[in-house]
């Protein structure tokens, strides 16, 4: 079956559902990138730029990441990019719980769809869901990034078996960029992942 054309499908059920910030938001943001991809990155929800093209990671977040993915022989071709939430939280205010609860089986789908070796969650709410095992009442009890970040974690949510590795968000980078080295080791350890013969 063609990935691109599952995925077409997902999207247009999120589109047809009444999920929690449709109203408020302009545009759902389902994902980008290759529907073949053997990385995955997750992270957390679209902000203003994404809300407004209904793309992930198009600002200065999106820029830093093909940046990011450049300086280690990756492009976005190599990859594809989701969001925890479908759709942006009013002012870029955290995820509740029950809008995670709400969003995520279509992320899961996407996942189904995609089947990549190697699932990145970029910051802290995207590798919570994940280490919880989708629960999201068990989020509050997971580790956060920074303890996490390039380790490699084998996850089963719904079922589904995971090859995690937590990366720092981009968008933190911007902030502060001695993370770039960190980002760049941990990027080394996922292409060595993905270049395995075997996905266990």
């Amino acid at each position: 079956m063609d990935n691109e054309l599952e995925l077409k499908k997902i999207e247009k059920e999120i589109y047809n559902d009444n999920l929690p910030l449709k109203e408020t938001a302009k545009n759902l943001v389902f994902g980008k990138g290759n529907p073949n991809a053997k990385i995955m990155f997750v992270g957390e929800a679209a902000g203003r730029n994404e809300d407004e093209q209904g793309l992930p990671f198009v600002g200065a977040a999106g820029k830093n990441l093909d940046k990011l993915l450049n300086d280690v022989g990756l492009s976005m071709n190599d990859v594809y990019i989701a969001n925890i939430l479908k759709y942006r939280p009013p002012e870029n205010r955290d995820p509740l719980p029950d809008e995670i609860r709400k969003h995520t089986p279509y992320l899961l789908k996407q996942i189904s769809v995609i089947h990549p070796k190697v699932i990145c969650s970029l910051g802290n709410y995207a590798t919570k869901f994940f280490l919880a095992g989708g629960d999201v009442d068990k989020m509050k009890d997971q580790e956060g990034i920074t303890k996490l970040h390039g380790k490699v974690q084998m996850v089963k949510v719904n079922g589904v078996d995971i090859k995690l590795i937590p990366l720092f968000h981009p968008a933190a980078i911007i902030y502060n960029r001695s993370l770039i080295p960190i980002w760049e080791k941990d990027m080394e350890i996922v292409k060595k992942e993905i270049s395995q013969k075997t996905l266990f």
